[in-house]
């Protein structure tokens, strides 16, 4: 296979299946060089709505926002799929995502694909995941954060809850607060009441539709604000 399969296959991926089927096209025309396969059409390996596909896509700029791809980087994206998927599939997906990584990419045009046919708790489950590949190596840069804001914009993600999901992982005295979405004077009874909202919003069964091992992930952005409430109850002295 010459060089020019790379090309053709993320051209097809992209007519076909938007901005995320072109790169993951390009990317399997890639291996497929290296690998020295024959010819053949490509049957893709994304569609509209691949919340695999597109976590990959966005993990590679929220990664190279820094200037630097880090091992702890790679390995907490290798652990994510291996947890849910097994080792066969990680393995298939990082051949993927190395080449992912390799491309530039056009951050906006892949967000503008993913609001348009994914759900919005598929999309704060995105979010969250960048999140935690940022702060993989124990430290969440302020040029990543930037990345995942800009990300947070085009995905049609509001400005709270952006504040809410980087409150996960960025700690400070008004974390708690900024994950229910409340004010750090508000009542009982409204900080009760958006507990309330928050866990409807972030609840598993919201992302369901990706599939059971997904919705298991969400679990962690779940108990994110279970623990907010208990810690904002304990602070305002309420059951």
């Amino acid at each position: 296979m010459t060089n020019y399969a790379k090309w053709l296959w993320g051209g097809l991926g992209w007519a076909f299946m938007g901005p995320i089927g072109g790169i993951i096209g390009f990317a399997i025309g890639s291996l497929q060089d290296m690998a020295g396969t024959e010819n053949k059409p490509y049957h893709g390996r994304t569609q509209a709505g691949d919340f695999g596909a597109a976590l990959l896509v966005l993990a590679g700029a929220v990664m190279k926002a820094d200037g630097k791809i880090l091992k702890s980087e790679l390995n907490y994206v290798r652990d994510f799929f291996s947890h849910q998927f097994g080792s066969e599939h990680a393995n298939e997906r990082m051949l993927l995502f190395r080449e992912i990584l390799k491309q530039d990419i056009h951050v906006k045009e892949v967000c503008d694909q993913i609001r348009d046919n994914m759900t919005h708790p598929s999309r704060l489950q995105l979010l969250h995941f960048l999140f935690g590949v940022s702060g993989a190596d124990g430290h969440i840069d302020s040029s990543e954060v930037n990345t995942i804001h800009s990300i947070a914009g085009w995905l049609g993600i509001s400005q709270k809850d952006f504040e809410s999901i980087k409150a996960m992982f960025v700690k400070d005295s008004s974390a708690a607060y900024k994950i229910l979405e409340v004010d750090e004077n508000a009542t009982p009874e409204e900080v009760k009441k958006a507990y309330r909202r928050m866990a409807v919003k972030y609840h598993p069964d919201k992302v369901a539709h990706l599939g059971e091992d997904f919705r298991k992930a969400a679990n962690e952005k779940f108990q994110k604000v279970n623990e907010a409430y208990e810690t904002v109850k304990k602070q305002k002295g309420f059951s």
